[in-house]
């Protein structure tokens, strides 16, 4: 891809956030931004999708679990830098929470693995971790907590 095939402006791209049992659901990626790196199932918004139904339909394709979607919650920004240092693109990564219904997590899709991770040990862990996992995964919790009270 040349320079000028670089959007030149954000791509809305959604992450689904599920926690279950004291565990969130990470994805190793296998592209940029971040491959290799563990966070969230997500990607592209396709056109006609809502949040939702962007967020859902990622999870089932990078994880193979199912899940209803609860509430949007935060946005973050992800950037894929060149080798050179240059922007090649800007992703604006809308936060999904999901409650979890069936399926255990296999790799799929755009993931190398996929895991349950504990939630309470996330910011201690040696995982590679995306920027603003452990803080997205902290608030998601805190949402969760909100809805139980």
């Amino acid at each position: 891809m040349t320079e000028e095939s670089y959007p030149a402006r954000p791509i809305a791209a959604t992450i689904a956030i599920v926690i279950r049992a004291g565990k969130v659901l990470l994805v190793r990626r296998a592209n940029p931004p971040d491959a290799g790196r563990w966070g969230f199932p997500g990607g592209k918004i396709e056109r006609g999708e809502t949040l939702h139904q962007a967020a859902l339909r990622e999870l089932k394709e990078e994880t193979g679990v199912n899940a209803t979607a609860l509430r949007t919650f935060t946005a973050v920004d992800a950037f894929d830098y060149a080798a050179d240092g240059g922007l090649r693109r800007h992703f604006i990564l809308v936060a999904v929470l999901c409650q979890w219904v069936d399926g255990e997590p296999v790799a799929g899709d755009d993931a190398l693995e996929a895991r349950w991770i504990d939630l309470d040990r996330l910011s201690e862990t040696d995982l590679a971790l995306s920027l603003d996992v452990a803080e997205v995964a902290a608030q998601a919790a805190a949402v969760l907590d909100e809805n139980r009270s």
